[in-house]
C-alpha cells in the first residue's frame, strides 16, 4: 500500500513541477481592437455631417478592409510575424465580431519598439478565391483588374457643387496601367501593387510572461482625404477602381496618418 501512495506523490509532484514549465505560462497575448473616427471623435455614421480638406461635405456609409503581415518589433532589432491561425485580419463597420482581434500567436516577453502592418494584402499572398464565404470572399477584386481581393471598401455620399447628393465608392485595391488615354480593360497593359505598409507611431511596448496587452487601431477617416495630398471627390467621381491616379492619393495618405495606436 505505502507504494502506491509513493507512487501517487511522484505523479503529483510531477505534475505539479510540469505545470511551473509550461512555456504557455512564460508566454504573452495580445488583442487588437479597431475603432473608426473623424478627427477627435468617434464616426457617426448615414449623416451627412463631415467636411474634408477640399471642402467636400459628405458622409460614411460603411468601411471594410484588411490587415496583415502584424509585426511586432523587439529591441534586440529582431521582429515577430503575426501569421499563426490567421495572418491576415478582415474588420467591418457593420460585424461588430470583426473589430477585435484576439491574437492567436503567443508572444515572448520582452520590450518592443514598435508595431507595423500591411494595409491591404502583399501580392504574394492575394489570391483569388483564397476566401469562400462572407463576408470576405465579398471583397473579390474583378479578375479583369488584377484579381485578389479589395484592401478597402469606404462607402459613402457626398454633396455635389450642384447640391446634388452621388454615392461614392473609396476603394483601394490592384492599380491598372492604361495604354493611351483610353480607359478600357482591353487597354491593360500592366497592374500596380497598392498595398503598403503603416508603421504605427508610439506603439513600444513592455510584455511580461502571462500578461495580456489591449490594444486600440485607430482610423481617422479624414485623413483619408488630406496629408499629403487633399482629395476631393468632385475632381474623381465616385467610382475609383480604374482609377491609379485617385488610389494612389489614398495609399499615399493612408501611410502618413490615418492609422493610430494606443494601449487600452
Amino acid at each position: 500500500m505505502r507504494q502506491y501512495i509513493y507512487l501517487l506523490i511522484a505523479l503529483l509532484l510531477v505534475s505539479c513541477n510540469g505545470s511551473k514549465d509550461d512555456p504557455e505560462l512564460d508566454m504573452g497575448h495580445i488583442t487588437f481592437h479597431f475603432t473608426h473616427y473623424a478627427d477627435d471623435d468617434l464616426l457617426i455614421f448615414d449623416e451627412l455631417i463631415y467636411t474634408n480638406a477640399a471642402g467636400n461635405q459628405y458622409m460614411v456609409n460603411e468601411i471594410q478592409y484588411f490587415i496583415s503581415d502584424v509585426k511586432l518589433y523587439r529591441r534586440d532589432g529582431t521582429y515577430q510575424l503575426i501569421e499563426e491561425w490567421k495572418d491576415i485580419h478582415y474588420v467591418d463597420t457593420d460585424l461588430l465580431e470583426t473589430q477585435s482581434w484576439k491574437v492567436f500567436d503567443k508572444i515572448k516577453p520582452g520590450g518592443y519598439d514598435k508595431i507595423s502592418f500591411v494595409f491591404g494584402i502583399s501580392e504574394s499572398k492575394n489570391k483569388s478565391l483564397m476566401f469562400v464565404n462572407p463576408p470576405e470572399r465579398d471583397m473579390f477584386w474583378p479578375e479583369v483588374l488584377g484579381g485578389g481581393y479589395h484592401y478597402m471598401k469606404l462607402n459613402g455620399k457626398w454633396l455635389t457643387p450642384e447640391q446634388q447628393v452621388f454615392p461614392f465608392n473609396f476603394h483601394l485595391g490592384i492599380g491598372q496601367i492604361y495604354a493611351g488615354n483610353v480607359i478600357h480593360v482591353d487597354s491593360i497593359t500592366g497592374f500596380v501593387q497598392n498595398y503598403f505598409e503603416v508603421q504605427l507611431a508610439n506603439s513600444s511596448f513592455e510584455i511580461g510572461a502571462g500578461d495580456t496587452l489591449q490594444f486600440e487601431i485607430r482610423m481617422d477617416v479624414q485623413n483619408w482625404f488630406q496629408h499629403p495630398h487633399i482629395y476631393d471627390h468632385n475632381q474623381w467621381g465616385g467610382d475609383i477602381m480604374q482609377k491609379q491616379e485617385a488610389m494612389q492619393i489614398g495609399c499615399e495618405n493612408g501611410k502618413v496618418d490615418v492609422f493610430s495606436i494606443l494601449r487600452k
